[in-house]
């Protein structure tokens, strides 16, 4: 059987994001491959560690050890409330240094420039600075200076960078959508705001990345807040048991694929 080169969509959703860690180690442990990996904010950190070489029991230990001092480091506002330079340097020391065109994997990151309103996908260069520049919550993080442009969160643009993803060569992708509009959402401060007006924003953006994906996994992670990184191991289960539900459907995609080949 000729076998499809399996693309990995993962998308943005704050703390929400480590259910991507439960897809992925199903995954694994089902002998799927992943020959490509595009990771959108969230998306883009795990994309990273797993592109790197990070084996799934560390990126366990690093995602239960994982809090939000790693990254709030305050700065005057102007741009944003948080400099960034902490999670940059996290990222720094846990992509070993790497450029992207180093990774075991191949990766793509998005990430939006906030000047022309385009996208902006690195397929090389250093993995911290890519990362760092799509997890840019526009007016929470500082956004990521880079060749002469402002880049902030790549959910913004690209919520599910399932197109970055069979750009890079995918026959077939499976993406894993983690954001979630909550209806009757508290809304309590001005991170709350913005994390729900741009999940509201892409709604739409989103039901066609789920048309365009071979298969869409969306973990039901909505009564957990996309900022409070305290229920990381019950947010990674919410991830593996979606992720096994569609398993058929995988296999499916799979065993069928090149069919309309011939």
């Amino acid at each position: 059987m000729d076998y499809p080169k399996v693309g990995l969509a993962l998308g943005s959703g704050g703390a929400r994001g480590f259910a991507h860690i439960g897809v992925v180690k199903v995954l694994q442990e089902e002998g799927i491959p992943i020959h490509f990996i595009a990771g959108s904010s969230m998306g883009a950190l795990v994309g990273a560690l797993l592109a790197v070489g990070h084996d799934m029991d560390q990126l366990y230990k690093m995602s239960n050890s994982f809090r939000r001092k790693f990254f709030m480091d305050f700065t005057v506002p102007n741009m944003g409330f948080i400099s960034g330079s902490r999670i940059k340097e996290f990222i720094r020391i846990f992509s070993h240094q790497k450029n992207i065109e180093d990774c075991q994997t191949p990766l793509a990151i998005v990430a939006t420039d906030l000047i022309k309103g385009e996208k902006v996908v690195f397929r090389e260069g250093p993995i911290d600075q890519a990362v760092r520049a799509s997890i840019s919550i526009p007016g929470i993080f500082v956004p990521e200076k880079w060749d002469g442009k402002l880049l902030v969160d790549g959910g913004v643009i690209d919520r599910v960078p399932v197109s970055v993803v069979r750009e890079m060569g995918a026959d077939l992708v499976i993406s894993v959508d983690v954001s979630h509009v909550k209806r009757d959402a508290e809304i309590n401060n001005i991170y709350d705001v913005i994390m729900q007006s741009i999940d509201i924003m892409q709604l739409e953006v989103a039901h066609r990345r789920e048309i365009d994906s071979d298969i869409m996994i969306k973990p039901k992670v909505g009564k957990y807040s996309s900022r409070a990184f305290t229920n990381i191991q019950e947010i990674i289960s919410v991830g593996e048991e979606e992720a096994r539900k569609h398993l058929p459907k995988i296999r499916e995609a799979i065993e069928h694929w090149g069919e309309h080949l011939k």
